[in-house]
C-alpha cells in the first residue's frame, strides 16, 4: 500500500540514480587520468577478469542489453583496448579480449580506480561501503 503523503523524494529509483551520478561523477574525476569513463573502467575490469567473455555473457553480467554493450565497446576497440575475435567458423559469438595496450591501461586505471574507492569509502565509511555494495550486488543476483 502506498502512501499518499510520498513524494517523488521517496523513489526508490530517484535516489538510486541520483546517487549513481553522484559517485560516476567521483569515479570519472579519477579514472579520467588514465583515459578510460567509469563505465568503461568496469567493461575493461570485467573482460580482464574473464578473458575470452563472449558479449552475451557479458551483456547478462553488465546488466546490459547487447546493443547498448556493443556501443560502449566500439571506443575500447577503436583504441586497441578491447579485440573482439570470432570463436570459431560455427559460430557467430563474439569471444573479447584485453591487447596488451588494454592490459597496461587498466593496470594504470587501477591506481585512480583504487584512489576513487579510497575517497568513497572514506566519504562514506568502509563498512557501509562494504554492505551497500552487498545490497545492491544481491538486487542482480
Amino acid at each position: 500500500m502506498t502512501s499518499t503523503t510520498s513524494s517523488y523524494l521517496d523513489c526508490n529509483c530517484f535516489a538510486i540514480r541520483q546517487a549513481a551520478r553522484y559517485v560516476s561523477q567521483l569515479y570519472e574525476r579519477h579514472l579520467a587520468s588514465a583515459g578510460l569513463t567509469a563505465a568503461q573502467f568496469t567493461l575493461v575490469a570485467a573482460i580482464a577478469r574473464r578473458p575470452g567473455i563472449q558479449m552475451a555473457e557479458l551483456a547478462e553480467d553488465m546488466v546490459m542489453d547487447r546493443t547498448t554493450l556493443v556501443r560502449a565497446l566500439k571506443p575500447l576497440q577503436r583504441d586497441g583496448i578491447v579485440e573482439a575475435a570470432q570463436e570459431s567458423a560455427a559460430t557467430r559469438a563474439m569471444a573479447l579480449r584485453l591487447t596488451a595496450a588494454g592490459k597496461q591501461t587498466l593496470a594504470q586505471a587501477r591506481v585512480h580506480w583504487e584512489a576513487a574507492q579510497a575517497e568513497f569509502e572514506q566519504k562514506f565509511g568502509q563498512n557501509r561501503a562494504r554492505e551497500l555494495r552487498r545490497s545492491l550486488l544481491e538486487l542482480t543476483s
